[in-house]
């Protein structure tokens, strides 16, 4: 069974990256509520690990406030410690079935953490560009090796794929100057 070159699906996986980064920059506070600013705590429920969605709504009432509306109630001490935990710096009040999660003003020292927070974030998806280059690569010399393709479209492919990555990780750069500039303005 021969294995066949898809730029394509490399650019597809590479594309996968960008989304997981730009999911992963959505969650990190700017000093304005965003719903997607809890997506990343997990909660113990139910005997596994499940995305705080999976058992709360999550609404912006006020530019400064979270609520989350807890459908279970049994669940409701279980999301607020999960809040608390997090490295996201909140600290969350429980009403009933609803946690409210005010958020406080970021202060330089935090803006500075979460500016670390999302160069790790960075660091994370030009990984994962680069394993994905490396896999076209390697097929790209098996395919070669076993003389499917010349030489020369081995080097011409090659080009391609290092070109893609190239783009892909300056999207990145890009994406996290963004978001630098976004949590660093007062």
């Amino acid at each position: 069974m021969s294995q066949q070159f898809d730029l394509a699906d490399l650019q597809r996986r590479m594309e996968g990256a960008i989304t997981a980064f730009k999911g992963d920059l959505g969650g990190l506070r700017t000093g304005r509520a965003s719903a997607s600013l809890l997506d990343p705590i997990t909660i113990e429920a139910y005997g596994s690990q499940m995305p705080i969605n999976q058992v709360a709504n999550v609404t912006v009432p006020e530019p400064r406030m979270l609520s989350v509306s807890v459908w279970d109630k049994s669940m409701v001490a279980a999301v607020e410690k999960a809040i608390r935990e997090s490295s996201l710096g909140l600290n969350p009040m429980t009403d009933g079935t609803t946690v409210r999660v005010p958020l406080p003003e970021l202060n330089e020292e935090r803006r500075r953490e979460l500016v670390k927070i999302a160069h790790q974030y960075a660091e994370n998806a030009r990984i994962a560009v680069r394993h994905v280059r490396r896999d076209g690569m390697d097929t790209l010399k098996r395919l070669e090796k076993d003389g499917e393709i010349s030489q020369d479209e081995s080097r011409d492919n090659a080009d391609d794929v290092q070109k893609q990555t190239d783009e892909t990780i300056a999207s990145i750069e890009s994406l996290l100057a963004e978001k630098e500039k976004e949590i660093m303005q007062v």
